[in-house]
């Protein structure tokens, strides 16, 4: 009956003051406000309860978003500068693999006057009832998690202006990420070394960088790896977060020349929304020799990872949302050639590393770094995970923190230790913003009652791997 009497209304308005032309626009406007009673839900991405338009609705979203910008960014750069000093350090020939220099912490703040030493002597009980876990060494959160998905960093968005969100900002300074554009190393051409010339990898430039270089079937997967998909920030629906409508997003936008330089996001696995984690994007390199995928999923090869991150990272593991914005199946033949590019990037160059076994040769190795390798391998207990010549287990290690008062993470994988100097900030969500904050980290929760020079040494260790 409601219908019907729609009908005889619209009629009733053609025919009295309305053209043809005028009239269709009309009907338009009166199908996207039928909500419930209509037919067509995709204009429901937002729940507008029938007779509202989600235009409109989102347009007030957009508005209100970027309204509340500079309180969500100082809200969470207030978080920061309670965690950390980031002033920047850094020192003469410590870079990374392209020259940019290394960052150099330890950066976490400690409670209470506290120093190293004092709390790496406590137990997990005594930390926690004093609650002396440093606020550097719990979950790093999102910049605003009620809402998640990804975030890029600066120096990204000034070369690609589409991945800028108007909700929220990137929020580490540039000197604790990556190099920009990082190098591209194929297992295929050693003898090339950085074959990216300078340039981050997309749709425009890939098949001149790359053909020649790979084959017929490594190049056609690297063009689905540059190519835009749509993805629930990124998209052309009216309730995306950029600015513009877009084509979305690509693998390789996220995973920068296979690499990464310190994008963020949500893992897609956990729920209820509050208890999910901060993502920092995880590099490509070296996946011809892993075995486990995901931070907490525990796919076992390339090709699901590949095909299942469309529905996860891309639409944080709702198929539905997908569906409304633009689901994307990959077929499973295109999903091995996507995989089979994947698996020919290598490693960064360690000259110092053994070829044979991955140890340090020690006739190029400084005294510092001989001692790191001998504490990783004793002291420190680091080879319990990190083993040679990749320094990964292919397992998943649960540091169970809540036993000193933070939330637990639960099983997370070993990331590979090779290359780590290239790869800051450190641990799955980037709480550790350099290699000073990681050993520190571990000689708490592990309690390996290190020395200062023992630190020192292991992080010359692993600037060396």
């Amino acid at each position: 009956m409601a219908l019907l009497v729609g009908c005889s209304l619209a009629t009733v308005w053609s025919s009295e003051s309305a053209s043809p032309r005028d009239k269709g626009d009309r009907d338009i406007q009166d199908t996207k406000q039928k909500g419930a009673e209509g037919v067509d839900f995709s204009y429901d991405v937002f729940g507008a309860p029938p007779g509202q338009d989600p235009q409109r609705i989102a347009e007030e979203v957009k508005a209100k978003d970027k309204a509340d910008k500079p309180a969500v960014m100082a809200q969470h750069a207030k978080i920061l500068q309670d965690r950390y000093q980031l002033d920047c350090r850094s020192k003469d020939g410590v870079v990374m693999t392209k020259g940019k220099p290394q960052p150099i912490g330890p950066t976490v703040k400690l409670p209470n006057g506290a120093t190293w030493d004092q709390l790496s002597k406590l137990s997990p009980e005594d930390i926690a009832a004093k609650d002396l876990f440093p606020a550097g060494f719990r979950r790093l959160p999102h910049v605003k998690p009620a809402v998640g998905g990804q975030v890029f960093p600066d120096v990204q968005t000034k070369q690609f202006p589409r991945l800028i969100r108007f909700d929220v900002n990137f929020d580490l300074p540039d000197c604790f990420l990556p190099e920009f554009p990082p190098p591209i190393f194929l297992t295929t051409h050693p003898e090339l070394g950085d074959v990216s010339q300078g340039e981050v990898l997309t749709a425009e430039n890939f098949d001149r960088l790359f053909r020649g270089l790979v084959t017929p079937v490594q190049l056609d997967g690297l063009r689905m790896l540059v190519t835009q998909f749509p993805q629930e920030e990124f998209n052309a629906t009216h309730d995306r977060k950029s600015e513009k409508p877009s084509l979305g997003v690509s693998c390789l936008d996220c995973h920068v020349n296979f690499h990464t330089t310190g994008q963020f996001h949500l893992n897609p696995d956990t729920r209820p929304q509050r208890d999910r984690l901060r993502l920092d994007t995880v590099s490509l390199r070296g996946l011809f020799n892993q075995q486990i995928h995901g931070s907490k999923r525990s796919l076992r090869s390339v090709e699901d990872f590949t095909e299942f991150e469309q529905r996860t990272a891309y639409f944080n593991g709702d198929h539905i949302r997908a569906i409304k914005k633009g689901m994307n199946i990959i077929d499973r033949v295109v999903v091995a050639h996507m995989a089979q590019i994947q698996n020919m990037i290598d490693m960064p160059p360690a000259p110092k590393l053994d070829p044979m076994t991955g140890r340090l040769m020690r006739n190029k190795a400084t005294e510092q770094e001989i001692r790191g390798e001998e504490l990783f391998f004793g002291k420190a207990r680091c080879a319990g995970c990190h083993q040679p010549p990749w320094y990964m287990d292919q397992q998943m290690h649960d540091l169970k923190l809540e036993r000193f008062g933070a939330q637990a993470d639960g099983p997370i994988k070993t990331f590979t230790l090779r290359g780590i100097k290239d790869s800051p900030p450190y641990l799955h969500d980037g709480r550790l913003p350099t290699l000073e904050d990681t050993v520190e980290f571990f000689n708490v929760v592990g309690g390996l009652q290190l020395t200062a020079e023992d630190k020192a040494a292991l992080a010359a260790f692993l600037r060396a791997l």
